[in-house]
């Protein structure tokens, strides 16, 4: 119905609440930039985007947390060398004074990426954010090689925004990550937005390699169906790869209510009777819980 009634609805799954894999904290001086990026949406997308959750900080965690949010993944991405191990620290800190948090990371290709991707994994870091359009660089530079194994063999999952939406860029394109992904069989990869614009290649990688999940950031609401639609059997799709979905919300750069991401994915359940509740049950909670190494009462 509305976001006052999400909590409701998760306790008729039997869920504890909802794990949410992408979704966005930065320090203030960069959440002012990003949103005063999106207030010139139509120069950039040709279209409006209204961020529905401008509030501070602990107004957003409060918002997830009455939402029915158990936990999250606060992301960060830088757009320069030197950006990310700031980013890294700031994250840190913020999962530290906010229990629902997941430690993250993030990278760039630039000299000592291994080592503070490394330190990053060492004091925590469950889940890395990749943004190849913002940070407009190639992600098989070989600067990265060193980092993509680290991360193979850590098992922690990166969240690559690496398709063509809303914007392609020099590097972006699901052929150009697939290269990483090849490179490096382990690397337990979540395609951001289910690799929008391209929903079937991103189909295609999940079935190719075992270890690629997409995420439902932004994915078939009626705001990104006006631009991005999903093929008209997107239900029937799923079925092969339905424990490769996880719940991505892109909170709160949303330009619409939350609930919204969560009535598409709902819609998805019901329009194929091989899916339903237990589908439901994953996306919103199990898979992203296994790959953030979380539960009910805390970390794994």
């Amino acid at each position: 119905m509305d976001d006052a009634d999400v909590p409701r609805w998760i306790a008729e799954l039997g869920l504890p609440g909802l794990v949410d894999i992408h979704v966005h904290f930065l320090p203030e001086s960069v959440t002012r930039k990003v949103w005063a990026y999106f207030d010139r949406a139509e120069e950039h997308f040709g279209y409006a985007w209204p961020i529905n959750y401008r509030t501070d900080e602990a107004t957003r965690v409060d918002t997830l947390r009455r939402l029915g949010v158990l936990r999250f993944a606060p992301l960060s991405y830088p757009h320069k060398p030197g950006m990310a191990a700031w980013l890294i620290d700031w994250a840190r800190d913020f999962a530290a004074r906010t229990p629902a948090a997941v430690p993250t990371a993030t990278l760039y290709p630039e000299p000592g990426v291994a080592d503070y991707l490394a330190a990053a994994l060492d004091g925590g870091a469950r889940c890395v954010k990749v943004h190849v359009q913002v940070g407009g660089f190639d992600p098989r530079d070989p600067l990265l090689d060193s980092a993509w194994r680290l991360l193979a063999e850590a098992g922690v999952p990166v969240v690559a925004h690496c398709g063509d939406g809303p914007l392609s860029g020099n590097f972006t394109g699901l052929d150009v990550f697939e290269q990483v992904i090849a490179a490096n069989p382990g690397l337990v990869t979540v395609l951001a937005h289910a690799g929008m614009p391209d929903y079937q290649r991103a189909l295609e990688l999940a079935k190719r390699y075992e270890h690629v999940y997409l995420d439902t950031t932004m994915v078939g609401t009626p705001f990104m169906e006006r631009a991005m639609p999903l093929p008209v059997d997107w239900p029937t799709r799923l079925v092969e790869v339905a424990d490769r979905i996880v719940l991505g919300t892109d909170f709160p750069q949303i330009p619409y209510a939350y609930v919204e991401q969560l009535r598409a994915i709902h819609s998805w359940a019901q329009a194929d009777d091989r899916l339903g509740a237990g589908f439901l049950r994953a996306v919103l909670h199990d898979t992203p819980a296994r790959l953030l190494r979380v539960e009910a009462s805390g970390m794994i």
